[in-house]
């Protein structure tokens, strides 16, 4: 058995060296073709006529400016994140609002969608009324009118015109009661 390994040891190292020699020949016939690459006078005249030309004109420095440092004169002020004082007396001293949406009723379609993403496309006149035609997010076209809902936040048609819709939306005051907020979607063109 030690025989054939020992074979099979000495034809790798007859390999290895073969590489290494077939390597060195290569790199040797590279170095001799690279230096006898030819007649080198072209890039020796392009060298000369490049360093002959005349040097071109360097732009001017850009002019800066003096820097002005900025006084911030509104440190003194009141945060407009904070609650104004009047308004946080106002609103303890108020007797509650008796504001507040209808959670019995049944909600209409149009409720389910955010004010923002619905639009008024058009209108239709039954007698001397309006009816708006509201299109939702989905594109689906609605026909509603006064007394109508829609919106997230309770909203409730209470005018249609040829131009818009008016509605009074319920909204959480922030003190535990809730505030009408006025809206108005306009005719999309």
């Amino acid at each position: 058995m030690p025989l054939p390994a020992l074979h099979n040891g000495a034809i790798a190292g007859h390999i290895i060296s073969l590489l290494k020699l077939t390597t060195i020949s290569l790199l040797c016939l590279l170095q001799v073709a690279c230096s006898r690459a030819g007649n080198m006078d072209d890039l020796q005249q392009y060298i000369i006529d490049v360093s002959i030309r005349p040097g071109g004109e360097v732009e001017p420095m850009p002019v800066f400016l003096p820097y002005e440092a900025f006084t911030y004169s509104a440190a003194s002020m009141r945060s407009p994140f904070d609650v104004p004082v009047m308004a946080g007396t106002a609103a303890a001293n108020e007797p509650v609002n008796q504001v507040q949406p209808n959670f019995d009723r049944v909600q209409e379609p149009l409720e389910s969608f955010s004010l923002p993403s619905l639009n008024m496309v058009g209108m239709i006149t039954r007698g001397n009324s309006y009816l708006a035609l509201i299109r939702d997010e989905s594109g689906m076209i609605h026909r509603v009118g006064i007394g109508n809902y829609l919106g997230r936040n309770h909203g409730r048609i209470i005018r249609v015109t040829a131009t818009e819709t008016e509605i009074i939306e319920i909204v959480p005051s922030g003190s535990g009661g809730w505030l009408e907020r006025p809206q108005t979607l306009a005719m999309q063109r």
